[in-house]
């Protein structure tokens, strides 16, 4: 994106002050959502809430990832019960942690209010493992197919349930309560017949990490593999999440400027 098509702070303002709702509103979609971010950084609350509620919901919930806490307190006080909804369905699972974590408890708790039971488990469990292990950073929306499936039923798989996962680039196979036993790449997927099935086609010899392992180490693997994903299993080889190159990069991060400082 060119840097011209970026709006600054006094333009989105202006548009807001001359009722240019719809024009702010294709602008925006124009832009990255941390680059929108950035800009609303130092906006009062009423233009902050009035330009977050023109954003798309993907691009809404994607944006209020890259806020700072304050940022992110002054909205979850202004949404209603609903908008806050559409942005939660819409993050993925690590991000909401990343974001409950730097939060008040009572923001928590209305954050919590507003996910349904079952992400609200899942939360739950990754809140609970310790602040630097693999498992506080993993997400658990991956794809997860059956040695048993042909290929053909491995992609009909993926394009029902795809859309909601993290990435699709890389799927696990499971067998009985969650066992970990192979890998596949939807680039394999794509290239292989469809009456193949996953269990002569996968890769068995999977490299992963458990809950519990550090996660500058876990980082680190992603370097000396060149991994765009890394599953990560509980004690007893059971796959609970996975662990995607940009956590990784964001640890890799910190560390550096932890080490620095």
């Amino acid at each position: 994106m060119e840097e011209e098509q970026m709006l600054t702070k006094e333009q989105i303002l202006d548009m807001l002050d001359a009722g240019q709702y719809k024009e702010l509103k294709e602008e925006l979609g124009n832009m990255y959502p941390v680059d929108i971010a950035e800009t609303l950084e130092d906006f009062e609350q009423k233009p902050l809430v009035m330009v977050f509620r023109l954003l798309a919901k993907e691009e809404a919930a994607e944006t209020f990832t890259y806020m700072n806490s304050d940022m992110r307190e002054v909205l979850i006080g202004a949404l209603t019960d609903s908008e806050l909804e559409e942005v939660m369905e819409e993050m993925y699972l690590d991000d909401t942690v990343d974001v409950l974590e730097e939060m008040p408890a009572n923001v928590v708790d209305r954050l919590l209010m507003v996910t349904d039971e079952e992400t609200r488990a899942q939360i739950n469990q990754l809140l609970q493992y310790p602040e630097d292990s693999a498992g506080s950073i993993m997400t658990t929306e991956y794809v997860d197919l059956r040695e048993e499936m042909t290929v053909g039923q491995a992609m009909a798989h993926i394009k029902k349930t795809g859309i909601h996962k993290e990435t699709i680039y890389t799927c696990y196979v499971t067998e009985n309560n969650r066992k970990l036993v192979g890998m596949v790449s939807l680039r394999t997927l794509l290239f292989s017949e469809d009456e193949d099935v996953l269990e002569n086609i996968m890769e068995s010899n999977v490299i992963s990490v458990n809950t519990l392992e550090d996660q500058e180490s876990v980082a680190q693997m992603f370097t000396k593999y060149d991994f765009a994903a890394l599953p990560v299993v509980d004690q007893e080889n059971r796959l609970v999440g996975i662990i995607t190159v940009d956590d990784a990069i964001d640890v890799l991060q910190e560390e550096t400027t932890e080490d620095f400082e």
